[in-house]
C-alpha cells in the first residue's frame, strides 16, 4: 500500500523510534473481529456455531479476533440471528471507556452503522434508554436495521443535526458517546478509499467539525455525566488538539483517567491511543466528565394509546407468553412498544422509538420482524428451533417455505441454535416465510 508522503512524515514525527515498526504493519493483514451480542446469545452457543476459531481481544470482554482468512460472515445463520456483530476489535474500546450501566440513559451521537450502539445496548441489558443518532438519513436506516437485528428493545433512532438534538435533549443523558467523523487514518490498513480521501486540509476540516460536535454533546449531559470522545485516526489535531480546545471552552468538564488497560497513554496521558502495534487498528479515546449543574431537562413524551389497544393486547398474547409491560402507541399503521421515561420526540428527526410490534391491517395486525428478533424462544407461544448447519435454516434464510410439524399453527418464531432469526406462519405442516426480502441470502 502506498501511503501519502505527508502522512508518513507526520507519523514519523509522532512515533519516533517506533515508526519503522508502524510501517511494517502495513505489510500484514488488518485485524478482523466479531463482538458477541449478549442480549441474544451465549459465548458457548456462538463458538459452537462458527466455522472458525475465535480469540479474546483486549478492548472489550465481548470482542474477539477472527482469522484473517475467515470466510465472509454476513450469510452465516448466527449473523442473521444477531448473535454477533462484525467489528474490528479495537473499535469496541470507546464503549468500554464509556462503561454504560443498566438503567442509564445513553446517547450515541454519531452512531451509524451501529457497532458501538449495539455494544451499548448489550451492556444496558434492556434497562434504561439508548438514543442512537445519525445525521445522514440513509445511514440512519442502516443503523435501524442493525438495531433490529441485534434484538434491541429500548432504543430511539434519529436522524438529526447534533446541535438540534442535544439542545432538545439538554440535561437528559447520563452518558454520551461522540465517535466523531474523522480523517480515518487508523483505517488505512483496511480501507483503500480512506487513503485516497486523506489530505492535510481534510484533517484540519475534520478537527473543526469534531469540536463543534463535542460542544453540542456537552449540552445533553446531566451533572457528573460522562462524555467519551473517540476517533479512528492518529492525527494529533483531531485527537488531543480537539480535546484540549474543548476543555479551554468548557472549564466545567475535566479529563479523567479510566485506568484502561488497552493501547497506550496518549499525548494527554489520561486518554488512550491504539496503534497497529497494539493489536488493533488506529483509535483514540478520551473520557470527560461534566462537573457543572444542568438545569435543563426535556418534557416527557405525551404517549397516546392506540385506537386498537384491545386488539393489540390480544395480538400480543397470541404470540408471547409474557405480559405486555411497555406503553403502546400507534403511529400511522405501526404499533410500537415504547421505552420507559421517553422524552418528548418532537422536532428531533426520530425514525423509530422503541420496538416495532406490528402493522395494523384491515381487521388484523401483521407482526413485525423486529418483534421476533427481540424475543427469546421461551417468551414465545410457538417457536421452531433449527440447527445452525441444517438445510432448513438455510432455506428459511433464502425466503423459502419449510416443512414443520403438523401441530404447529399460526405465527411462529424460527430460531438457529436457540437464537431467534425471524418468523413465519404455520399451516398444514408448512411454514410460510416472513423473513424480510431485503435481508435474505441468495
Amino acid at each position: 500500500m502506498e501511503l501519502p508522503q505527508k502522512f508518513k512524515e507526520k507519523m514519523k514525527e509522532l512515533l519516533g523510534e517506533e515508526y519503522d515498526a508502524f510501517l511494517s504493519c502495513y505489510n500484514e493483514p488488518h485485524y478482523r473481529g466479531i463482538r458477541l451480542n449478549s442480549l441474544k446469545c451465549s459465548l458457548e452457543t456462538l463458538k459452537a456455531a462458527l466455522p472458525f476459531p475465535i480469540q479474546p481481544a483486549p478492548f472489550s470482554p465481548m470482542s474477539y479476533y477472527i482469522p484473517a482468512d475467515a470466510p465472509k460472515i454476513g450469510q452465516l445463520p448466527m449473523h442473521h440471528a444477531g448473535a454477533f456483530y462484525s467489528q474490528e476489535p479495537s473499535a469496541a474500546s470507546a464503549v468500554t471507556a464509556l462503561n454504560p450501566q443498566p438503567g442509564e440513559f445513553v446517547l450515541d451521537l454519531c452512531a451509524a452503522p451501529g457497532g458501538k450502539s449495539t455494544q451499548i445496548a448489550s451492556l444496558l441489558n434492556g434497562q434504561g434508554l439508548l438514543w442512537s443518532n445519525e445525521i445522514v438519513k440513509n445511514r440512519a436506516n442502516i443503523l435501524l436495521s442493525n438495531i433490529e437485528r441485534m434484538g434491541v428493545k429500548n432504543a430511539v433512532i434519529s436522524s438529526c443535526h447534533p446541535e438540534t438534538l442535544c439542545e432538545g435533549l439538554a440535561g437528559y443523558f447520563d452518558k454520551v458517546l461522540v465517535d466523531a467523523p474523522c480523517s480515518g487514518e487508523g483505517m488505512f490498513r483496511r480501507d483503500e478509499q480512506a487513503v485516497q480521501d486523506w489530505s492535510p486540509e481534510h484533517v484540519e476540516a475534520c478537527a473543526v467539525r469534531q469540536l463543534a460536535i463535542l460542544m453540542s454533546a456537552a449540552q445533553a449531559l446531566k451533572e457528573n455525566g460522562i462524555l467519551v470522545y473517540s476517533t479512528c485516526t492518529f492525527s494529533r489535531e483531531e485527537n488531543e488538539g480537539v480535546v484540549s480546545a474543548f476543555l479551554k471552552q468548557r472549564d466545567d468538564f475535566t479529563l479523567i483517567d479510566r485506568n484502561l488497560k488497552f493501547g497506550r497513554p496518549a499525548f494527554l496521558p489520561e486518554a488512550r491511543r491504539i496503534f497497529p502495534m497494539d493489536k488493533g487498528e488506529g483509535h483514540f479515546v478520551a473520557v470527560l466528565q461534566r462537573t457543572s449543574k444542568n438545569d435543563a431537562y426535556p418534557k416527557p413524551y405525551p404517549c397516546r394509546s392506540p385506537s386498537v389497544k384491545n386488539e393489540v393486547q390480544d395480538f400480543y398474547s397470541q404470540i408471547y407468553k409474557t405480559k405486555l409491560q411497555n406503553s403502546m402507541e400507534q403511529i400511522g399503521k405501526n404499533i410500537l412498544l415504547l421505552p420507559e421515561a421517553l422524552p418528548d420526540l418532537k422536532g428531533l428527526g426520530v425514525i423509530r422509538a422503541g420496538l416495532l410490534l406490528g402493522e395494523a391491517k384491515t381487521n388484523r395486525i401483521e407482526p413485525a420482524h423486529a418483534a421476533f428478533m427481540a424475543a427469546k424462544p421461551e417468551e414465545l407461544r410457538s417457536v421452531i428451533n433449527l440447527p445452525h448447519d441444517s438445510p432448513e435454516i438455510d432455506a428459511f434464510l433464502r425466503g423459502e417455505e419449510i416443512t414443520v410439524d403438523a401441530g404447529c399453527k399460526g405465527y411462529t418464531g424460527v430460531a438457529a441454535d436457540g437464537v431467534l432469526t425471524g418468523f413465519g406462519k404455520c399451516s398444514n405442516g408448512r411454514l410460510k416465510n416472513h423473513y424480510p426480502k431485503g435481508l435474505r441470502n441468495k
